[in-house]
């Protein structure tokens, strides 16, 4: 019964003005902004799928190209991603590579909106906003590996150096 009773006063606040309160925390737990990315991701399944891309992570005033491979389970269907969003906790501009992991679900026919939360194990999260185009029904868990490209990595080394949380302070 309490936990009705919890439930019930959660959907309450979250209907009434005060929903702008609540939402501006989300973000912060994810941990501080620090950089956004624009990226394009196409994806082809059939039960099992492959996940293919290219995009541009903006971080200390620099562009950095990088590319997406990965795949997804329980997925049939083909579908092109335009997305933007912000990375958050990047310190170091090399943690942003490594494999991102989300649960998402996709229905698009002809075109369809979407958004998810990934995370790596650098404790870098990625926030994106995405619309799609293509004939795709999905459900499952998106493995995402973003590598920067050579021209990236040779421009970070020739970067300054990278924020650190506790100059933030």
């Amino acid at each position: 019964m309490r936990l009705a009773s919890l439930a019930a006063v959660a959907a309450a606040v979250s209907l009434s003005g005060m929903a702008p309160f609540t939402c501006a925390h989300a973000a912060d737990a994810l941990g501080e902004h620090t950089a956004t990315v624009a990226f394009t991701l196409s994806a082809a399944d059939l039960g099992a799928g492959m996940s293919w891309g290219k995009g541009v992570l903006t971080f200390e005033g620099h562009d950095y190209p990088f590319r997406i491979r990965g795949g997804s389970g329980a997925a049939i269907g083909f579908s092109k991603t335009h997305a933007i969003g912000t990375v958050y906790n990047l310190y170091r501009i090399q943690d942003i590579e490594g494999t991102y992991w989300s649960v998402q679900g996709e229905a698009t026919v002809g075109a369809g909106k979407g958004g998810a939360v990934m995370e790596n194990n650098n404790g870098i999260y990625i926030k994106f906003t995405s619309r799609s185009s293509g004939a795709r029904l999905a459900f499952s868990v998106e493995r995402l590996t973003i590598s920067l490209t050579p021209d990236a990595k040779t421009a970070s080394a020739a970067a300054t150096p990278a924020i650190t949380p506790a100059s933030h302070e």
